[in-house]
């Protein structure tokens, strides 16, 4: 096809990924990349197989698996699945060792990929293997109505996640009324929602709303909340 007609001149390896009908066929019979490797790319690739075959990983060699960047070398890969339909490309990458010297710097062996975190989360899903505890995200909502309650609940915020970085924190940023937010925040999973109100603002406090138990609400000091969360969280 024309397109591929261009690649001869420009990129002619892109040909082998080709997803026109009639250029597959005539590839049917092209010849296979590993016939023409060089001794080093044929050790390092023996190299690679012999470390998967001994970790268990399978896996299958496909002689016309292109990446669309020039600046890879040697192996490349992709991890596809069958159960997303035609989007199937999970992650994919290979190495390239002389990108970095082409960029100005030291020459530098390497070696990356890029994964769709949307497919993996939702291959996870499709599966059904996530496990019932990584289901809930969201330790704390913080909600914030009236005068300053935005700023108000992104500094309460940061402060949290800087003091006790293993909570989970989700702000509320996109304004409404006290009932829009706590639906939002029920929405969310979270375990508690943290309340602002210009009251709370100031006298530097904050009211704790619990959202899974028959605790209810209660109001405590900003300067004691460290320690509640703590003790109800950990």
């Amino acid at each position: 096809d024309e397109d591929s007609k261009r690649r001869l001149e420009t990129n002619p390896l892109r040909v082998l990924d080709s997803k026109n009908p009639e250029t597959q066929a005539l590839l049917a019979d092209a010849p296979e990349l590993h016939d023409y490797l060089d001794d080093e790319s044929r050790s390092d690739f023996d190299a690679l197989r012999a470390v998967l075959d001994a970790a268990g990983v399978k896996y299958e060699i496909n002689q016309r698996l292109v990446r669309g960047l020039d600046y890879y070398c040697k192996t490349v890969f992709e991890w596809v699945t069958d159960k997303l339909g035609a989007q199937g490309t999970v992650c994919a990458g290979g190495r390239y060792d002389g990108l970095v010297e082409q960029l100005g710097g030291k020459p530098t062996p390497a070696v990356g990929f890029a994964m769709g975190v949307e497919r993996l989360i939702l291959m996870l899903e499709t599966l059904e293997v996530i496990p019932a505890e990584v289901m809930q995200t969201v330790d704390l909502y913080v909600c914030g109505v009236g005068e300053g309650a935005s700023l108000a609940s992104l500094m309460l915020s940061d402060s949290l996640r800087a003091e006790q970085p293993w909570l989970r924190v989700q702000t509320h940023c996109g304004g409404g009324s006290f009932k829009s937010q706590m639906k939002k925040a029920d929405k969310s999973g979270a375990l508690f929602a943290l309340l602002l109100g210009e009251t709370e603002i100031a006298e530097k406090q904050v009211t704790v709303k619990d959202l899974r138990g028959e605790a209810g609400q209660q109001t405590i000091a900003q300067s004691e909340l460290g320690q509640w969360l703590t003790d109800n969280l950990s």
